[in-house]
């Protein structure tokens, strides 16, 4: 059998098997290789933005620090947390709540 065909006056050689199956092969694995490496590009996106908000978390820690330096004492510090953020009030205060929304 001739692997030649001709064209017009010049010979062609068919394309080898082998060829086309290297070049598939190559794709399917450039697929896969891209599919990989967009799992991995999520997956630092999502540890980057959880870094970010530890960050945003340590430097409002270190906020507070510098404010209780600044302002006043532990105790101080203590109390205002306490009022802020549990709610707490003295035995012999009165706490009123403005319910008109304004």
């Amino acid at each position: 059998m001739n692997k030649n065909v001709q064209v017009g006056s010049r010979p062609v050689k068919k394309r080898s098997v082998m060829l086309r199956l290297g070049i598939f092969v190559f794709a399917v694995f450039m697929v896969i290789k891209m599919g990989q490496l967009q799992v991995e590009l999520i997956q630092k996106r999502d540890r980057l933005e959880a870094a970010k908000q530890q960050l945003e978390t340590t430097e409002l820690k270190v906020k507070e620090l510098q404010n209780l330096l600044e302002n006043g004492t532990e105790s101080d510090f203590i109390e205002r947390v306490a009022r802020e953020r549990l709610g707490y009030v003295y035995s012999d205060e009165e706490v009123y709540t403005d319910i008109s929304g304004k």
